[in-house]
């Protein structure tokens, strides 16, 4: 069943990904991604009203959970998920470990494309 909702959420993720950063970037032009910066943003300020209505007010069941947190959202952005994984490191006292997470992630994933580019060209 947990499968079925985080597929069910994906898909409607996905498809309110592509609705709003296409609106964005209609209006913004493409001098610069907004597109894809108003989504991630998005989605970081979605997810932490969703954790944090959870450990507040709101307990989210599994099934929520799996359908809200890993489907809508991780289907709208994983970026939300990434922020989230760093600002718990930051919340037990692991900057170090949260920096590593940021710039790993960001530099590694640059080099990790740029990898399969070059791939991709001299394929």
């Amino acid at each position: 069943m947990h499968l079925v909702l985080i597929a069910l959420g994906g898909s409607i993720g996905a498809v309110a990904r592509y609705g709003l950063a296409g609106l964005v970037q209609r209006f913004t032009g493409p001098a610069f991604p907004f597109g894809t910066f108003t989504v991630n943003m998005v989605g970081c300020l979605l997810f932490g009203i969703l954790i944090g209505l959870g450990e507040q007010r709101v307990a989210l069941g599994p099934q929520a959970r799996a359908f809200l947190l890993i489907g809508v959202l991780g289907g709208f952005t994983t970026f939300s998920s990434f922020t989230y994984d760093t600002f718990q490191l930051l919340r037990d006292g692991e900057a170090a470990s949260a920096f590593a997470n940021t710039a790993g992630q960001a530099v590694i994933g640059l080099v990790a494309l740029w990898t399969g580019f070059v791939v991709a060209r001299i394929w």
